[in-house]
């Protein structure tokens, strides 16, 4: 009689088990929501004690660089939204148009002009011997206010930090717990902060003096048609301060012109000249060079930075452009805005001849340092192939002259 009577309650828990259930499903329902609540409170106590700088610091590199899509193509909202890079600078572009020939040396044009390809971007060939621009492939580009420096401005860094005996070439500088670099390998692998601790040592008026005697914020070439001096900052940037300035180039403009002629001054050994262009036969036949001033202070140092420029090149950020010749260089790669830049500053021996190669190029997500860097490779490759630059003696107008008359597209 007892079972009988339990049957109908057996019955409700086996039809309507949710009934019994409720009250149990509704205590863990309220477990779970303090616990996500309590989670949600300890990540916002992490973001205010630490994370805070680096969630600010993404959200503006996204502002700067890229845009949150925020809804699916249905329209619906994305739970997690997606990041997507945008740029203003196409990678690729017809660099040569509008480019004026008269003047220039044309098999180092074409050698210029062939290995440059489809990218956008500008290439600067000049005899380290006496500062004439043998070529300059994107002359508006050239010619222009310039870009920010990126990591080739630590060369110059280097060399203000050697001439003031904050290092020498094989002394280790400290870069963080046990970890330390000397200038060689610094160089080489581009290490920021390494060059970011020299800034701060350095400090800004010794940067600003040196980066000024080697031809940052002034026109580089001599009385050149619509060139444009770069420009360095008045003060410490506000993005960085001094480790920025030193290891990024930060709020410097240098033009490939400028970083063109800081090379010819290390390949020939200390004269800053002039860069001059002939935009003639005749202007090509009484070219006589004109020195800017004379960096007697680096002519002992340039040994020390040498191997960290020929080691980039050997086993560091530049492999790109490894070939038989030595070569020493330096690249750079950062974002200016919605650009992105990629630099390569470098010199080496043509025949007997030392000339200087500058890529820089713009565009997107491809263009970085080690490509320019594979860009004037090709260029020294095709070079060495010249019989014109075989020999000690630089190509006169004879040689010129035949083929001044080229159509301007290559």
């Amino acid at each position: 009689m007892k079972n009988f009577k339990l049957l109908p309650i057996l019955l409700l828990i086996l039809l309507c088990p949710s009934l019994f259930g409720a009250r149990s499903h509704q205590k863990n329902k309220s477990v779970s929501k303090a616990r996500a609540s309590a989670s949600r409170r300890a990540s916002s106590g992490r973001t205010s004690k630490g994370r805070g700088r680096g969630v600010a610091a993404a959200a503006s590199r996204r502002s700067r660089h890229g845009k949150l899509l925020a809804a699916s193509a249905h329209g619906r909202r994305r739970k997690h939204p997606i990041w997507v890079q945008t740029w203003d600078e196409p990678s690729f572009r017809e660099s040569t148009a509008g480019d004026n020939l008269d003047g220039e040396d044309l098999e180092v044009r074409r050698a210029a002009v062939g290995a440059l390809g489809a990218y956008n971007g500008s290439i600067v060939v000049v005899d380290s011997t006496n500062g004439r621009v043998l070529t300059m492939v994107n002359q508006k580009t050239a010619l222009g206010p310039g870009f920010q420096p990126c990591s080739t401005i630590k060369v110059s860094v280097a060399l203000a930090a050697l001439h003031e005996k904050i290092i020498g070439r094989t002394s280790p500088v400290h870069l963080f717990g046990r970890t330390h670099m000397d200038l060689t390998n610094a160089l080489a692998h581009s290490n920021n902060y390494y060059f970011a601790n020299l800034g701060i040592k350095l400090g800004y008026d010794r940067v600003k003096n040196y980066a000024h005697l080697f031809g940052y914020g002034e026109k580089a070439g001599l009385n050149i048609a619509g060139e444009q001096a770069g420009s360095f900052p008045d003060a410490p940037p506000k993005n960085g301060g001094m480790g920025m300035l030193t290891s990024f180039g930060e709020e410097i403009h240098q033009t490939p012109l400028e970083l063109a002629g800081l090379m010819t001054a290390i390949a020939n050994g200390g004269t800053l000249y002039y860069l001059q262009y002939p935009r003639n036969a005749e202007e090509v036949k009484v070219f006589q060079p004109k020195v800017k001033r004379r960096l007697d202070m680096i002519t002992a140092l340039i040994d020390d930075i040498k191997p960290g420029m020929q080691g980039a090149v050997e086993f560091g950020t530049a492999r790109r452009a490894k070939q038989e010749a030595t070569l020493y260089g330096k690249t750079g790669t950062c974002s200016e805005g919605k650009t992105r830049l990629g630099w390569f500053g470098s010199f080496s021996e043509v025949g007997k001849r030392k000339l200087v190669v500058v890529v820089m190029l713009t565009g997107g997500r491809p263009t970085i340092g080690p490509v320019a860097a594979g860009v004037a490779g090709d260029v020294y490759r095709n070079l060495a192939q010249l019989k014109g630059l075989q020999s000690e003696i630089a190509p006169t107008v004879a040689t010129l002259a035949p083929g001044l008359m080229l159509e301007a597209k290559e």
